[in-house]
């Protein structure tokens, strides 16, 4: 490209114009009426225009006219007077050669301190294959959501039914035992049904603790409280939200824990509560299931840790979550601690020795 220089030498000019020549981006050095001074060889190359027709002509003549357009013609006009700055502003060229072009412009006024002359410096980077790219990237995103929360509604319905099975052998055996593990696979099935409803409603695979928790409770406790008004089983949860993965989690502790204190705390018909509760703070989370029960067993009154414990131990370790057992007396307090830094879960040696889920 041989870039057109005035008549009077100028040297700011000519300090702008080898910039222009020397650049690997499309650049167009303007005068304040729109006519080409200079263009760089990449925007003949990118937008396929004949160099030696660029300089001394108007900018909105180049190509086959796709350049004039109003909003590009008012962009630089504005510019040239000072009264805008145009940054990273996306323009649509339909070119006749290329076809339809997403371009990002950048105009800036550039005014020599020992001259009156105005110029503009019009920069362009063809963003269609880029735009194009995460055109593609949201509607694949798009579609695996949607698939997602269709495998998320399946895979409820078929746990539903597999708890439906499994409440309906519970119910045929003879063996209290058998009942007992029978009816414990099925509140374990419905949790997890439960969370998995929560997903298929959420987005973004998020979940909304408070929403979640409530309806696992509800479930929980129409399965396994004969009495609403001799046990209540309540809430207490912040407006966090966490991923899918981690709900699941939570919601399989809080199952175990709430159907150990079911079982274990309120012997002979014994009226009570239990309250679930979650707060999040930014050096961590916290979760705990408390009853006012019959409390903790006493000393040397152990049994074997169950199915229940083992599956506590492994989700808080999973979580890096440190499990504690307080005897609130009456009542116990079992608290699921995450912190910044946390490594290990202890074992739940007082649930235990004599609470065994």
């Amino acid at each position: 490209m041989a870039p057109h220089y005035p008549s009077i030498p100028d040297p700011a000019l000519s300090l702008a114009l080898a910039v222009v020549a020397s650049s690997t981006s499309p650049l167009i050095l303007l005068e304040a009426d729109m006519m080409v001074i200079g263009a760089s060889q990449s925007f003949c190359r990118a937008f396929q225009i004949d160099p030696a027709i660029v300089d001394g002509n108007s900018v909105f003549a180049m190509g086959q006219g796709e350049w004039d357009a109003a909003n590009l013609r008012s962009l630089l006009r504005e510019t040239a007077l000072g009264t805008a700055d145009v940054e990273d502003y996306e323009f649509d060229l339909d070119s006749p050669a290329l076809g339809k072009r997403r371009l990002v412009l950048n105009a800036h006024r550039l005014v020599h301190a020992d001259g009156p002359e105005v110029r503009v410096l019009l920069e362009i980077f063809d963003a269609t294959d880029e735009r194009t790219a995460e055109s593609f990237k949201q509607s694949l995103i798009r579609d695996k959501a949607a698939l997602l929360q269709e495998v998320h509604h399946r895979v409820a319905n078929s746990l539903q039914i597999i708890a439906s099975v499994l409440m309906q052998s519970a119910r045929r055996v003879q063996s209290e035992e058998a009942r007992g593990h029978l009816t414990d696979a099925r509140n374990r099935v419905m949790s997890i049904a439960s969370v998995e409803r929560q997903l298929a409603d959420s987005q973004a695979d998020e979940v909304h603790l408070r929403d979640y928790f409530t309806a696992l409770c509800r479930s929980l406790a129409a399965s396994m409280i004969g009495d609403p008004e001799a046990l209540m089983l309540t809430v207490e949860v912040d407006d966090s939200t966490v991923s899918g993965e981690v709900s699941i989690s939570l919601g399989l502790i809080i199952t175990e824990l709430v159907i150990n204190s079911l079982k274990h705390a309120f012997p002979d018909e014994r009226h009570g509560a239990i309250v679930v509760a979650y707060r999040a703070e930014p050096t961590g989370w916290t979760l705990s299931v408390t009853d006012n029960g019959v409390g903790m067993p006493a000393a040397g009154a152990g049994a074997k840790s169950g199915l229940g414990t083992s599956i506590i131990e492994a989700l808080a370790n999973r979580m890096q979550a440190v499990v504690h057992v307080t005897d609130m007396a009456p009542g116990t307090q079992t608290t699921i601690v995450h912190e910044d830094g946390t490594q290990t879960a202890p074992g739940l040696a007082a649930i235990a020795a004599g609470r065994t889920a």
